[in-house]
């Protein structure tokens, strides 16, 4: 796939041409030929942040720069850089740089730098990454959700896992599935799932979503290793993925009983594809 992580690099070469300008998720993630969910996903487990992460770190960092050898104002370098306003600026600025703006401007100030990320594909070694490729017919599940942004839905959707299953015996739905769906640039539903089935009632607080059938690529993991797999699934596996592409803006955990004479609970992580 060294088309596609061609087109990812560009897709970070328009946000450094881009950096004093409003920028758009779906231009962005159009260079790379992935939806802006997909974009994110995979730039996160590539790259170590997120995309607004990235963008704020190298605005600050240019910032930072003009301030340290430019007689410029504040106010003016805080607007080139998409800040209404000196305070705004000033907080983010020093949260980024651990002083403000204006100690910035002093001889020999500590600063920080964010470097402009490259990507690079390289051999360090084989690691195994187990996965099957199934063809399922749709399916509906029910349950409930929760909108995020992807900027904070790595610290967000743990806290709802965990406000659900607070509820106790009361919980309405067991919770076989954890899914991201309706992705919508940076924003996205999280729902808390099982199947449903048309003779079933749909519990109090409960809504369903038919998800269509097709191709998806499984990949069994633990509950201790699903981060681990999660980020080989995007920065490994895919980019070495041949005849195969990314389909729908969806993905799902999947959380079983745990097997017979086993303790631990079966998990997969569901990744819908398509054959190219």
């Amino acid at each position: 796939m060294q088309g596609w992580i061609e087109g990812f690099q560009e897709s970070i070469d328009l946000i450094e041409q881009n950096l004093t300008e409003d920028l758009d998720i779906e231009v962005i993630a159009g260079k790379s030929a992935l939806s802006p969910f997909y974009f994110q996903r995979i730039f996160g487990a590539l790259c170590g942040v997120t995309v607004g992460e990235y963008i704020r770190a190298r605005r600050m960092t240019l910032a930072a720069q003009e301030l340290s050898r430019k007689d410029v104002k504040v106010i003016d370098v805080a607007i080139k850089y998409g800040y209404d306003s000196p305070d705004s600026f000033s907080k983010a600025f020093q949260k980024f740089h651990g002083i403000t703006p204006l100690q910035a401007k002093e001889p020999g100030a500590p600063l920080r730098s964010f470097a402009p990320l490259h990507i690079k594909i390289t051999m360090e070694g084989g690691t195994m990454l187990d996965y099957r490729i199934v063809e399922k017919a749709s399916f509906t599940i029910v349950g409930v959700k929760r909108p995020f942004n992807s900027d904070t839905s790595y610290q967000e959707v743990p806290k709802f896992w965990d406000e659900w299953l607070a509820q106790g015996e009361k919980r309405p739905i067991m919770g076989t599935f954890g899914g991201c769906l309706d992705m919508d640039g940076k924003n996205f539903d999280y729902w808390i799932a099982d199947l449903y089935f048309p003779w079933e009632d749909i519990p109090e607080g409960c809504e369903t979503r038919e998800i269509p059938g097709g191709l998806w690529a499984q990949f069994p993991c633990t509950m201790d290793n699903l981060q681990d797999v999660n980020t080989k699934i995007w920065s490994e596996w895919l980019p070495s993925l041949q005849g195969y592409s990314l389909a729908g803006d969806y993905d799902f955990e999947v959380y079983l009983p745990p097997k017979e004479g086993s303790k631990d609970m079966t998990v997969y992580i569901w990744i819908p594809i398509k054959k190219d």
